[in-house]
């Protein structure tokens, strides 16, 4: 994927991610994970879960998407985010985003999404993630920019995207 395949908002930019990124991924991680953090343990115990959760979905990816694309997201050349992308033949998958604290709530996400929207219409694909069963203000945001569930579980939910026919 080229950048100019992507229509991404000013000042915004994905990089392939490198070796130098992963105390970043690590901490990014860390920051969406709050779920964990109200544990009632001692932080060592909630440190090593996080973790050990952290290398499960390191893994997990990793057979599930084995040619996913892993992107650290800039704006202005500072790192906000990172974003997992599967071009699969059948369809654009968004395995997982996430962003700084900082950075969330303010339209950086939905920026990316668009760009992806816009990639698989460009490849007549549909743009597929899953989001968590309880997130309802990210399931109502994706519901606005056109995204409809294809499979729903009591934990998470398959939503799709599906370009206008040409």
């Amino acid at each position: 994927m080229k950048k100019s395949e992507l229509n991404l908002p000013d000042g915004m930019n994905l990089r392939p991610v490198m070796a130098a990124d992963r105390p970043f991924i690590e901490s990014l991680y860390k920051s969406t994970r709050d779920d964990l953090k109200t544990i009632d343990a001692e932080a060592g115990f909630i440190e090593e879960l996080i973790e050990q959760q952290y290398h499960a979905q390191t893994v997990g990816y990793s057979e599930n998407f084995p040619n996913a694309m892993y992107f650290v997201v800039e704006k202005v050349s500072e790192r906000i985010g990172r974003v997992v992308v599967d071009f699969g033949p059948n369809e654009v998958r968004v395995v997982d985003i996430a962003l700084i604290p900082t950075a969330r709530n303010q339209g950086f996400g939905q920026g990316i999404i668009k760009s992806l929207q816009y990639a698989a219409a460009s490849s007549g694909a549909p743009l597929t993630l899953t989001v968590a069963a309880g997130n309802i203000a990210a399931t109502r945001l994706y519901a606005k920019m056109g995204f409809q569930p294809i499979e729903e579980s009591p934990t998470y939910n398959l939503l799709a995207w599906y370009p206008n026919p040409q």
